[in-house]
């Protein structure tokens, strides 16, 4: 688990905060090795041998991001239409880019994230959007809801989609992202838990699963998908059925 700091030159009140929050070791900038959670008087970023990861939804990049026709696809495998905005529970949030995008959509959002830190931080750059200068982003956080638990020990509510980007993916990655995932998987501990999570997901009472998955990996799980939308590197496996309602 990483030692939280705060950033040098600010008042470490909030870093203590989260620390004690997290119950994590509160230390120097200068004097830790390895994972740090750096944390600010408004900023907050894990680093790990130079490499920082935040999960920030007003950035320049998640801006480029809202742009993207990657959105459109994302937006088409959860099943989103002009007069359809369905309620996602996404059981993966890690940094929750996928689910701010679908939120910016209209969607309304719940991320499930079981590591603790990593909800942490979802949960406050959901604060940080909700006061954004950016009215579209205050509105997409406004349909986000963070919850610190894991998926599997909860049960989605029937009229949602559940939305899967399981970790462990099988590709080859840029090195600056290799480092992300790897720092990610490192908070995981290392546990690759996408078949019981896709066992989870097939267990739950809704009408529809999509998985993100890399372009040429296998299906997760073992039922094939109703369809399945392609991009240039990764692509959505969507599942489809019809459940019995009481009336």
């Amino acid at each position: 688990m990483p030692t939280v700091v705060s950033v040098q030159g600010e008042s470490p009140a909030r870093a203590r905060e989260a620390a004690e929050q997290l119950a994590l070791e509160f230390g120097s900038y200068q004097d830790t090795v390895g994972l740090v959670l750096v944390v600010g008087e408004t900023s907050a970023w894990l680093e790990l041998d130079g490499v920082k990861v935040a999960a920030q939804f007003d950035s320049a990049a998640m801006q480029h991001r809202r742009k993207g026709g990657h959105n459109e696809m994302l937006g088409r495998a959860v099943g989103l239409k002009a007069d359809q905005k369905p309620l996602i529970w996404d059981a993966t949030g890690g940094l929750g880019r996928d689910a701010f995008i679908l939120a910016d959509l209209g969607c309304q959002v719940t991320l499930c994230e079981r590591v603790p830190v990593l909800a942490w931080l979802l949960d406050q750059a959901v604060k940080a959007a909700a006061v954004s200068g950016t009215d579209q982003v205050r509105e997409a956080a406004a349909r986000m809801v963070v919850l610190a638990a894991d998926s599997k020990t909860l049960r989605a509510p029937t009229d949602t989609v559940i939305y899967l980007d399981p970790m462990f993916p099988e590709r080859k990655k840029a090195a600056a992202v290799k480092k992300e995932a790897a720092m990610l998987q490192h908070l995981a501990d290392r546990v690759d838990d996408s078949a019981s999570l896709w066992q989870w997901a097939w267990d739950q009472p809704v009408e529809r699963i999509v998985v993100k998955r890399p372009l040429r990996a296998p299906i997760l799980g073992h039922i094939r998908p109703a369809h399945t939308l392609k991009g240039k590197s990764v692509r959505f496996d969507v599942f489809t059925r019809r459940l019995e309602h009481s009336v």
